[in-house]
């Protein structure tokens, strides 16, 4: 199993060409983990209207304070499963 971590902050620009680049590379039991750290712009939007069962999104809690890039790349490794993970 593959895990692919990405951390988001008002990436609405490139993600969903990020995604669909991602998801015809990656197996049916393969995981894309989403760490979003608070963004303000249709980042979540875009990446909740995909409805695929391998994207696992972790949002912060809506009165959160940011993570930074460096925590929010962690929390993500965190949560993957995979025997490989790719950032």
């Amino acid at each position: 199993m593959i895990s692919v971590c990405l951390a988001t902050y008002n990436g609405s620009a490139f993600i969903k060409e990020q995604l669909d680049s991602i998801l015809i590379q990656i197996g049916v039991d393969d995981e894309v983990i989403i760490s979003d750290d608070s963004s303000n712009d249709d980042t979540l939007d875009i990446i909740k209207n995909y409805k695929d069962h391998r994207i696992v999104i972790i949002e912060s809690a809506p009165s959160a304070s940011r993570l930074g890039v460096i925590k929010n790349f962690e929390r993500a490794l965190k949560s993957a499963s995979g025997d490989y993970i790719s950032l």
